[in-house]
């Protein structure tokens, strides 16, 4: 009984020692891909619009913040087809806290360079 106690003790350690990362509780966070797959993906469920890219990405204090680009409005042609630009703020587990529209573009036009404003 002894070999098999042995054997079991350190499978018992090893596991404890994975969850106990430094504060005794096992925590994962997300990677960045999936933060943004996870947002992209809440975001087409909420709005019910495709969303076509990720255009800014940054982890801030209170979590995640992106600005993913949305096909609103489909049109022929497709250089015609409104598009438009959400801020998205996920908390630090990568769900979604709160969304907004801060742009909304024909697809075929680019931005105008205008110092300090959109």
């Amino acid at each position: 009984m002894s070999n098999t106690k042995n054997t079991q003790d350190p499978q018992n350690s090893r596991k404890s020692q994975n969850s106990d990362k430094g504060n005794g509780v096992a925590e994962k966070r997300p990677s960045p891909m999936e933060v943004l797959r996870h947002a992209r993906a809440q975001l087409t469920e909420l709005t019910g619009m495709a969303a076509e890219s990720v255009s800014s990405f940054e982890q801030t204090e209170d979590g995640w913040t992106l600005e993913i680009e949305v096909l609103e409005l489909a049109r022929v042609p497709d250089t015609m087809s409104l598009m438009a630009s959400y801020q998205v703020d996920l908390d630090p587990e990568g769900q979604l806290t709160g969304y907004r529209r801060v742009r909304r573009y024909e697809r075929g036009r680019s931005d105008a360079h205008r110092p300090g404003g959109r």
